[in-house]
């Protein structure tokens, strides 16, 4: 592990989505990780059914009562958002630090929103050959913000509670984006919840297992004062209506066992998923494991080539740009795109032919942010 600093570089700002938008809408979608068939009937009859009460302004405080006592915290220790981007802008702007670091492999919202709200971001690059694990020793001592992923996208490492939480220090927060924990089962490594840890802030996003990618929903889970700075910083009724039901909804029972039931049938497709390209690993094919998330990381010999066929064949998959070699899949279903994934390999992935192959055009649909040069390991994902 290294830390780097700099400017210039990839666009921080190419997300998943731009790879189904435009020519890619009819793709089948294993590069944003929206769980298939969702939001689910009785999801969307609670949206639906808020509609009627749009001409209030928007009351957070159902949803917020509910989310706190899914996590057994009083309110005060939560913050409705439009989304975990949000989140990440609101610490960016509010929280006065002097040396944030970015744990990569890493979503890079977060540093993207650093470096726009005028902070000097530095990095600590997971390795490889350590199968891309935390050392908590490799962060700075003077870091006053460290920002990890648990699990980590998109890489689908999930690092033990412990070790994360061991990255704490008195004088410095640590944010811990755990988006895509709903889909571990048992949420094994999670520290929403926690109180005894000095600093945590967790982000949590509904947008994966529900569906809720339009509608822009999550939360933070942080200590009284930190959740104050933030709310200060936010926007007022930052949060609409339809997405403050659709949380509450999803954080109750019925919410909870279904996301639960999810988590499980995620672990059996992922399982069937790597357990298929791993028949491959002779043609250079290997993966990230254990994968944890509801995502695979793939190296693979000549990966911009393997991602246009895969295109070709009507499957959007992650590309690696700022990740050279790898891209990221979502795990499909067995029956479904996990098996045709792993049958495309076999038709094709063995039999290769060198080619000169140039990088995929970045997103127009936000403004470029450019990362530090040198950058080697640091893919995004959404």
């Amino acid at each position: 592990m290294r830390t780097e600093s700099g400017g210039g570089g990839p666009d921080l700002r190419h997300h998943g989505d731009a790879e189904v938008r435009d020519d890619g809408s009819a793709l089948v979608d294993l590069a944003v990780n929206v769980r298939a068939d969702t939001p689910p009937e009785w999801l969307r009859g609670h949206i639906a059914g808020s509609l009627s009460g749009l001409a209030a302004y928007p009351d957070g405080r159902a949803a917020r009562a509910a989310v706190a006592a899914r996590h057994g915290l009083p309110v005060e220790r939560v913050l409705l958002t439009a989304g975990a981007a949000e989140a990440f802008v609101l610490l960016a702007r509010a929280l006065k630090v002097r040396r944030p670091v970015v744990v990569h492999p890493q979503f890079t919202e977060p540093e993207a929103a650093l470096r726009d709200a005028g902070h000097t971001v530095d990095r600590v690059l997971l390795r490889e050959t350590d199968g891309f694990r935390l050392d908590p020793s490799a962060v700075p001592p003077d870091a006053d913000l460290v920002v990890i992923g648990n699990p980590t996208n998109p890489t689908s490492v999930l690092h033990p509670a412990s070790a994360v939480a061991g990255l704490a220090r008195p004088g410095r927060t640590l944010v811990v984006d755990e988006a895509f924990m709903d889909a571990v089962p048992g949420e094994r490594e999670a520290l929403a919840g926690r109180t005894d840890v000095p600093g945590l802030v967790v982000l949590r996003s509904l947008t994966k297992t529900w569906g809720l990618a339009g509608l822009r929903v999550g939360y933070v889970l942080a200590a009284e004062p930190a959740v104050a700075a933030l709310e200060r910083a936010q926007a007022l009724w930052a949060v609409s209506t339809p997405a403050l039901v659709a949380a509450e909804a999803c954080v109750g029972a019925r919410g909870l066992a279904e996301a639960a039931d999810a988590a499980r049938r995620i672990a059996a497709d992922r399982s069937y998923l790597v357990a298929g390209l791993g028949e491959f690993a002779g043609g250079g094919l290997r993966v990230v494991e254990p994968a944890e998330g509801p995502f695979v990381l793939v190296r693979l010999p000549w990966a911009v080539e393997v991602r246009r066929r895969l295109r070709s064949l009507g499957y959007a998959v992650r590309r690696g740009t700022r990740f050279r070699g790898w891209v990221r899949s979502g795990c499909g279903s067995r029956c479904g795109t996990g098996g045709r994934w792993t049958g495309f390999w076999g038709r094709w992935g063995g039999r290769w032919t060198r080619c000169d192959v140039a990088p995929a055009a970045p997103s127009r649909s936000r403004p470029r942010t450019p990362a530090p040069q040198g950058l080697k390991l640091s893919p995004s994902g959404v």
